[in-house]
Formats: structure tokens, sequence, C-alpha cells
């Protein structure tokens, strides 16, 4: 569950500056580790029919730029997950603990710190919810909502409100709002997930463990597409909304989504209850209405070439490869040999381990 809401912000060091194919091919003149180099079109008017070459240079090829097949389709999108060693400033990650600690020092002082020296505002709210309904799993769904209404709501006003304050401000602003509320949930969850009645008892079959494990394993792989940046969800590097286009938007192109279904029908078959399939039941439909949203988002943004990296990308895991819509690299696992990857590796161990950890701190709240 604390995986799930992560704040998500389309991150990379480097944004394409395009809105249209006029705009992609009069940036071809300047390579870089993220950027893409574009061949003339074949045809302008459809940006969806372009043939011709795609140079790409990243962190993890050789120096020297290589050339695809010339029948295959010119990249509009953005190179995922690069992260260059030498382009990183000591500066910005001072800075970027700094602000981390802060944000963790406030979070700790307004929202979870119930004594005489804290405000305690998480359990004032827990309880202004709880006191709606005395069933768990409603009180669920509607901490769920309210998330879910904050988050996205305010994703949908990101080009408004940038427009007003500023990028950075209005970050600050989507991660003052998100943070609590996820917390608040994450720990209801905890302190509530074995309430409620019992559908089924599976944590003693044999190979539940392990599949329940694997499905979880592979789901952060999914849910963190977006947060390889941690210098731009921090508001450091100015928050930017970025077109994917390579490593794991080439399998579904809202990988979150599909790791929030993953993460949500693996811990309900663990736990078997009406409280987790009611966190379930919020969360899946969360993530859906976000994958409609973040399409619409992207279709405003960038038009005709959000247009084209949808037509060759799929919402449905491994559909645009399996329909030919969608032709692999030969050497797509290297989109994967990054460094991000690797950190999500650990970071996902570390959460398997730290589960008693968090249950600990949770039952310490009395939320």
């Amino acid at each position: 569950m604390a995986s799930s809401m992560v704040l998500s912000s389309p991150i990379s060091h480097k944004t394409l500056p395009f809105r249209s194919s006029s705009r992609l091919l009069a940036k071809t003149n300047r390579p870089t580790s993220s950027r893409i180099l574009l061949a003339p079109p074949a045809a302008p008017s459809k940006i969806s029919q372009l043939s011709g070459k795609v140079l790409v240079r990243t962190s993890i090829r050789d120096s020297d730029t290589k050339e695809t097949s010339s029948t295959s389709l010119p990249l509009v999108g953005e190179d995922s997950a690069v992260f260059e060693i030498g382009e990183q400033k000591i500066v910005s990650w001072v800075y970027f603990t700094v602000i981390l600690g802060v944000v963790l020092f406030i979070l700790k002082v307004a929202w979870l710190d119930g004594s005489p020296s804290g405000l305690g505002l998480g359990k004032a709210f827990i309880d202004s919810v709880s006191g709606l309904s005395d069933s768990p799993e409603v009180v669920m769904l509607l901490l769920t909502l309210i998330f879910a209404v904050g988050h996205s709501g305010l994703a949908s006003l990101r080009d408004a409100g940038e427009k007003v304050m500023g990028a950075r401000a209005y970050r600050v602003l989507f991660a003052g709002i998100s943070l609590p509320l996820a917390v608040s949930t994450v720990v209801y969850f905890i302190n509530h997930r074995y309430d409620g009645v019992q559908l089924w008892q599976l944590q003693g079959a044999p190979g539940v463990h392990q599949l329940v494990w694997f499905t979880n394993f592979v789901s952060f792989f999914l849910l963190y597409p977006s947060t390889f940046n941690l210098l731009e969800v921090a508001a450091v590097d100015k928050p930017k909304m970025h077109l994917w286009e390579t490593g794991i938007m080439r399998i579904t192109r809202h990988p979150q989504m599909v790791g929030q279904v993953m993460w949500c029908l693996a811990h309900t078959l663990w736990i078997g209850n009406s409280v987790a399939l009611a966190a379930s039941v919020g969360l899946i439909g969360h993530h859906l209405f976000g994958a409609w949203n973040g399409d619409r988002r992207l279709a405003i943004r960038y038009g005709e070439a959000f247009e084209t990296v949808k037509s060759r990308t799929s919402i449905i895991p491994f559909a645009a490869i399996i329909e030919g819509r969608q032709e692999l690299p030969k050497d797509y696992y290297k989109e994967f040999l990054r460094l991000p990857y690797l950190s999500i590796t650990v970071l996902t161990l570390f959460a398997y381990y730290a589960h008693p950890l968090m249950q600990a701190g949770s039952f310490g709240l009395h939320w």
C-alpha cells in the first residue's frame, strides 16, 4: 500500500520541447544522452506514418550512436530512466536531502505527532472520517476517495496552477496535500487490514506466498516509471510533464495503473477479507481513472506526438507488441540496465523486509 501511493510525477533529466511534429523536427541538431534524433518524415501531415532512421544515445549504450533499421518508426517520446552520473551536481543532491528532511519533519510535527508538542492533524482527520461509518470497509473507501480527489484533482489543475504560481510552487502544493492523505490511507489500511469479514484463507496454501511475493516485486517496477528523477519530485529541478516511450512504456502505456492492479490482487489474495477487497476496489478505480486522465492531459500537452505514441503502445500489457504496433529493439533489455531500476530493486527488497517496522509505526499512531 505504501508503495502504491507515492506521488507520481513524470521525470527526466531533459525534456523534448515538442508540441507538434514540426517542432520535433526542429531540434535534431543537438544530440544528448536523453534526446532522440529524428530523420525528416515521409509524410509531414501524418506523424504516425513516419518512417526513417532514429539515433539514440543513452548511458548504457556504446559511446558512438547506433543506427536502427531504416524501416523502424522514429521515436517521438523521451528515453526513460536515463541517469548520467557525470551530469549530477553535488549541490542539487544536498538541496534534495535538506528538502526531504524538512518535509519529513513537517509531516511528523503537523500530521503524525499527537503529543502536546505536535499538531496531530492526522488523527483528527482519521477520526472525522471514521465518524461517518462504523464499517472499516466504508472508511477505507472514503479515505481512498479523498486521496484520489486530492491527488488527481490537483494533477488535472496542474497546467492552470503552474501558470499562476510556477512549476516548483505548485509541486510543493501538490505534495503538501497528497502526501498526508496518502500516509493516512496507508496507515489506516495497515491497522485495519485484518478487520471485516474473512472471505477466504489461502496463506497456508502451497505456492501462494511465492506467488504473492513475486507479483508484488514485479509491481514495483511498474509503479515507479515516472519517479526516476528524484530531483524533480522534490522540485530541485523544475518539474515537467514528460512523454515517455522506452523501457516499461513499450509493455504498457500506464505502468503505474498495471502495477497498482498487481499490488491489489496480490494483497487481496493474501489477506482475503472485506477490508482488503474494499481497498483494492478503491485503488484500482482511482488508477483506472488516472489512466484515462493521464491520456487526456498528455493529448492536450503534446497533441499529435502523443497520438503517435498512443498508436504504438497499449494499456493492456504486451498488447501492442502482440499486435505488431510496438517493435522492440534487439537490445531492448538494455533499457532496464540502468541505475534507477537497480535502485527500485534495492528499495523493493528493503520495503519487504521493513514490513515489521511499517506495521509497528502504524500501530503506534492508533489510527
